[in-house]
């Protein structure tokens, strides 16, 4: 049923929607926006990020956000479900002339109640190192666009250092940071490292250390989005030319490829383990890699436009062993967890226990969610009849019981049992408990890439992987198919020009020869997914999606910045405060 009291428009937006785990409520009260709530016109072509961190103070109270809307920058105390938002205090605030924000990012590891460093990319190509604590700007980066004139898209620093980030542009190109190094003040000359198919990466030349240290160019077309692993050893990139390439970070190879079913591709994320990327992009779908097996697993399909952003929630992910000694732990094991940081090493060795000669009974869900631009926000569980189709239900798997997401885990345990020693882990996850069986509905035939997949984990030689070697010879030996097109995309964000920036020489795939290979398998030759919920949450295109331990967090193109409470975390106030809003549908 619509909610009360509202137009025909306002009601078709949902504020609460419930999962086996329980029921989700958007928190009115804790919505952070422009102070001044300025008529939406569309904030420009960039996309309103979210960046969250923790300043670990000791009032209890340490967490920050970031955000973007048009040529603005907010910096904000993060109250979350606990207290509303207090929108006429930003800590700091930036208007910027001339260019605009278009991502930015935290570094953790130096993060202090007195000085935090935070990158942000702008829509002109430069990079700026500010601290908003302490309302500094300590450098700007690419200042004379002389390394690269296009639209910053993504900016992160290299996990676990306090000195060195990345950056890609819409010109295909990424480029290595160290932020004790100036940019020069002519344009830099590169000498080729490394190359593959469809990436070349080179070194700068210069007669004393300068940025950048390593320029990437990776696929055609814009560079959309990249994600370092949980460990920080391989990053995956996703590109306007559909294709997601994984490489090994420090040695510069190419681990695997994938290819969109139709499209670019415009986001990536890694599961809490390490074992599975998700991307989403101009096919409408959702897709899952392995990254063991370097093969698609499963497409979930729900959207009815360009998803743009997806991210694996580490709070209603399980991985449980049917041995119930495997687990030991107290709730105060649980109670220290923010932001996916400080995860107890104990479930660290527990989600990374299983190996390929481990054969015992195990119980997965894996819970991811993803945006469109069509305002809806979608939640898919991934479970073990999908991640091990050749392998009989775990006897513990079939028992489970729908527990509250508040309670302390009841079990854990490894990943898949494919593994061959490659696999990556999380420094200490750990994992809520495990939820029922999602609503996934494998096709009958699945595909039987997974059989080849074990010639591909071998050595990387001249910079291309085993697995592209064998797609390749795939390729040649299959007819050659009309590419499948869909009435896709009411996508409202284009690089039509930023294909034109790509200086190096590729060879371009014809996506008529890649259907139908494993690296891009029919529909019918993978487990379809259907979302667990699906709902319209915004009016404007949905740009943020962020699983936070008490919360989820979305973000549309309008500059609002939404609370959802998961559920039993919606505290005194909270509710008081929803009492008095609209009530949404319960579906």
């Amino acid at each position: 049923m619509a909610a009360e009291g509202g137009g025909k428009e306002m009601n078709e937006i949902k504020t609460q929607f419930t999962t086996r785990e329980g029921l989700y409520k958007l928190l009115s009260h804790s919505e952070y926006s422009r102070p001044n709530r300025v008529p939406f016109n569309s904030q420009g072509s960039n996309p309103v990020r979210v960046s969250f961190v923790n300043v670990n103070d000791q009032s209890g109270n340490g967490d920050r956000l970031c955000f973007n809307v048009g040529r603005e920058l907010y910096f904000y105390i993060y109250k979350g479900v606990r207290k509303a938002a207090d929108l006429s205090k930003p800590i700091d605030k930036r208007i910027y002339k001339g260019t605009q924000p278009t991502c930015h990012d935290f570094n953790h590891l130096t993060a202090t109640a007195e000085s935090v460093s935070l990158l942000v990319g702008f829509s002109a190509g430069q990079v700026q190192l500010i601290d908003p604590i302490k309302k500094e700007t300590s450098k700007l980066f690419n200042e004379e666009r002389l390394i690269d004139k296009s639209r910053v898209t993504c900016v992160k620093w290299v996990p676990g250092s306090e000195s060195l980030f990345l950056v890609a542009h819409s010109s295909g190109n990424m480029y290595l940071y160290n932020v004790e190094h100036t940019c020069g003040t002519t344009a830099p000359h590169y000498q080729l490292l490394k190359q593959g198919e469809n990436f070349a990466v080179h070194t700068c030349k210069s007669k004393s250390t300068r940025n950048p240290l390593l320029k990437w160019t990776v696929g055609e077309g814009a560079l959309n989005e990249f994600a370092f692993s949980p460990d920080g050893k391989f990053l995956a990139c996703v590109s306007q030319d559909g294709f997601l390439r994984v490489f090994n970070f420090d040695s510069v190879e190419l681990h695997g490829t994938m290819k969109s079913y139709f499209g670019g591709l415009l986001c990536v994320c890694w599961s809490p383990d390490g074992k599975y990327i998700v991307t989403g992009g101009e096919d409408d779908l959702v897709t899952v890699w392995s990254f063991v097996d370097c093969r698609v697993i499963a497409r979930g399909h729900g959207h009815k436009s360009w998803v743009s952003v997806v991210a694996f929630d580490p709070y209603t992910t399980s991985v449980e062993e049917s041995d119930p000694m495997e687990f030991s732990g107290s709730d105060e094991d649980f109670q220290d967890l923010h932001f996916g940081r400080d995860r107890a090493n104990s479930t660290q060795s527990r989600l990374s226990k299983r190996n390929s000669t481990d054969s015992r009974p195990v119980s997965v869900t894996y819970r991811f969610g993803s945006v469109g631009q069509d305002t809806q926000l979608c939640l898919w569980d991934l479970t073990e009849d999908i991640l091990f189709p050749h392998q009989p239900l775990s006897r513990a798997r079939t028992h489970t019981n729908v527990m509250n997401a508040t309670s302390p885990p009841a079990g854990s345990g490894g990943t898949n049992p494919g593994s061959n020693g490659n696999s990556i882990t999380t420094p200490g996850n750990s994992v809520p408990p495990p939820l029922p069986r999602s609503n996934s509905l494998p096709h009958s035939a699945v595909s039987n890439a997974g059989s080849k997949s074990s010639v591909m984990d071998g050595a990387i030689a001249s910079g291309v992987s085993k697995f592209a070697t064998l797609s390749l010879h795939d390729r040649k030996e299959r007819h050659h198919e009309k590419d499948h097109k869909r009435n896709h995309s009411m996508g409202h964000i284009s690089s039509k020009s930023s294909d034109k920036l790509n200086l190096v020489t590729k060879t371009k795939t014809d996506p008529a020869k890649t259907l139908g290979t494993p690296l891009c398998p029919r529909m019918e030759d993978v487990p379809l997914l259907e979302p667990l919920i699906c709902k319209k949450i915004a009016h404007e295109r949905l740009t943020v999606l962020i699983f936070l331990e008490d919360c989820i967090v979305t973000a549309c193109q309008e500059g609002f910045i939404c609370t959802w409470a998961r559920p039993g975390k919606v505290g005194l106030l909270s509710s008081q405060n929803q009492a008095n809003s609209p009530s949404g549908t319960v579906v």
